[in-house]
């Protein structure tokens, strides 16, 4: 079925439509009837958590021999747009998760390996990424967070915040300095497998407009001392390399979020248009209101197109921060634009919390900002085009 990550992973074509069938019977018999429930009271979806992890989902990319499932990029989009498509939240908790998993399965020691990557695939630890502090998001070499080496341990000082998977996860790849003298920054970065124990304390939850149901928070760590052992490879200096080398995964991942959010805001405009009427006919013989679906039908194709492109690149193992960051931009931008034009379809129904179409739009703007802003992403796809085609 899968390989491990540096080989070319690939899928049996007969399986994947069997897990994605299996997926689309779980959305429609026991993810749908509870998404309004769960998002209008900001309720961590505990039920849906432990279904996930029946499906395999938290050990969607993490290798065979691990217990994980071993899919390529390609597939593990497929079912984040799937479920995205109804509602956006869930793939959150496992692909923060994911992340995680990824930069111990990259770049772990075996005996790293061993120890963390079979709980994580069972789901039985459940993980996160805990890169962004109060001072530092987009500019990661700007971090304050140390690490400081005492004989057999580190004693690690800091906050880090926005982190998913932060109150219910117990484990989380955690970025620090451990020579902040180095130059350059990105040269003094370490990355730990840090575990919930003493000196590790959840401060507040972040409430947000949108996003609901998964848990935001900010990480206090104070005197916290972590054995030598959990320096992801066991060695100083390389913790930016192995945090971005996860992003990409991470913002495919939102990518096909974005792709998700998208086409299910074309299925509820669809359906509404053709069965709300003025004038005497459904809306959707209206011109204007064809406008509007022939450009978001447009609009999430090429998004579903580019991230299928950046998930091909990454299963090849080429290098794809250029693929990922142009999938991630445009899929997020068509969900925000897509769920606008969705609401304008319902017109005054679309403001009320009794349709489903107000919680895309709460949704998809965070595509645009979380795992890189926009903004640097269109920075990253340009110096990269112009690396690959110097004058």
């Amino acid at each position: 079925m899968a390989t491990a990550y540096n080989q070319v992973r690939t899928v049996d074509a007969a399986f994947e439509r069997q897990l994605l069938d299996a997926i689309d019977k779980w959305i429609e018999r026991d993810l749908r009837p509870v998404v309004m429930a769960h998002d209008h009271g900001d309720i961590w979806p505990a039920e849906t958590v432990a279904q996930m992890a029946e499906l395999g989902l938290f050990g969607a990319t993490i290798g065979e021999e691990f217990g994980g499932l071993g899919l390529p990029a390609t597939t593990y989009a497929k079912i984040i747009a799937r479920i995205s498509s109804y509602w956006m939240a869930p793939t959150g908790i496992f692909n923060s998760h994911l992340i995680c998993a990824v930069a111990i399965e990259k770049f772990g020691t075996p005996a790293q390996k061993a120890k963390w990557l079979p709980k994580m695939a069972s789901g039985e630890l459940r993980g996160g990424l805990a890169l962004t502090e109060p001072d530092a998001g987009t500019d990661l070499q700007g971090i304050r967070m140390t690490a400081r080496r005492d004989g057999d341990d580190y004693v690690i000082n800091g906050t880090k915040t926005w982190i998913s998977n932060g109150i219910k996860g117990g484990v989380f790849a955690l970025l620090v300095k451990t020579d902040a003298s180095a130059d350059p920054r990105y040269k003094g970065m370490s990355l730990f497998i840090a575990d919930k124990r003493p000196g590790f304390r959840v401060g507040k939850k972040i409430e947000k407009l949108g996003y609901k149901s998964i848990d935001s928070a900010e990480l206090i760590f104070e005197d916290y001392r972590i054995p030598a052992d959990q320096l992801i490879g066991e060695v100083e200096g390389q913790g930016f390399y192995q945090a971005t080398g996860g992003l990409e995964l991470g913002r495919i991942n939102v990518a096909a979020r974005g792709v998700g959010l998208a086409e299910g805001a074309l299925r509820l405009a669809t359906d509404y248009a053709q069965v709300r009427q003025t004038f005497g006919k459904p809306i959707v013989e209206h011109q204007a209101i064809q406008l509007k679906l022939g450009e978001m039908v447009t609009r999430a194709r090429a998004a579903r197109l580019l991230t299928q492109d950046a998930a091909e690149a990454y299963d090849r193992g080429e290098r794809c921060d250029m693929e990922a960051g142009m999938a991630k931009y445009f899929a997020s931008e068509a969900a925000v634009r897509n769920a606008e034009e969705a609401m304008r379809v319902f017109g005054g129904y679309s403001y009320s919390t009794e349709y489903d179409i107000e919680r895309f739009y709460r949704d998809a703007l965070l595509m645009c900002i979380g795992e890189g802003t926009n903004e640097m992403q269109r920075m990253i796809i340009a110096k990269q085009w112009v690396k690959r085609n110097p004058a």
